[in-house]
């Protein structure tokens, strides 16, 4: 029984520590974050989402917080210029904006997958929402603690000039949300799936 359990606890650091490796990766390649003229988004998501699936909630954190801290790296090192002006403002609020919302984020797609997955008869539903999940949170999460601690500076409000909040929200995260959802949903479904029949779960 010992042996058990210490043979499960070092398969999941062992895919814990792979799914970091890749994150890690992803931000020092310049995959996982993409940036062209005027739009930028990431598919730093699909790593936090296949953890949240197959390891669960907490692994969703764990990977959410690493994911957060590379965003907050990447307005540190001046590489996204968005960030880096939210810096400039308020380091504090940055790091929310940056990490505490990714932690949400993956924490909640586990637990949405842990939901779902047990009435799902399909054995595909659950894993095809909880991707979808994973994009549509980060979405939500950066954007509500970015308008709740950013929204009356001069910063923002310049973006959003004549349109109000919503039109400006609507508009910032259109195109890129889109982007991701995309992603995340097909890449975070088939390869969490294809991972599920190699990887006994809980």
């Amino acid at each position: 029984m010992v042996k058990g359990n210490s043979n499960k606890r070092t398969g999941y650091l062992t895919r814990m520590g792979a799914l970091v490796a890749l994150l890690l990766l992803f931000e020092l390649t310049g995959i996982g974050y993409i940036k062209t003229a005027g739009l930028e988004f990431t598919i730093m998501q699909v790593p936090v989402i296949v953890g949240a699936i197959i390891l669960g909630p907490s692994a969703g954190a764990i990977l959410g917080g690493v994911f957060g801290l590379t965003s907050f790296w990447e307005c540190l090192s001046g590489k996204s210029a968005f960030g880096a002006a939210l810096l400039s403002i308020n380091p504090f609020y940055t790091f929310i904006v940056a990490v505490i919302a990714r932690i949400l984020m993956g924490w909640l797609c586990g637990l949405i997958f842990k939901a779902l997955n047990s009435v799902d008869r399909t054995r595909f539903f659950s894993f095809a929402a909880a991707s979808l999940s994973g994009a549509l949170l980060n979405t939500l999460f950066f954007m509500f603690f970015l308008m709740i601690l950013f929204g009356n500076t001069q910063f923002i409000r310049g973006f959003q000039g004549s349109l109000g909040v919503i039109p400006f929200v609507l508009a910032f995260v259109g195109v890129q949300g889109l982007l991701e959802a995309l992603i995340c949903f097909g890449a975070g479904t088939v390869l969490s799936k294809a991972l599920h029949h190699f990887i006994p779960m809980k």
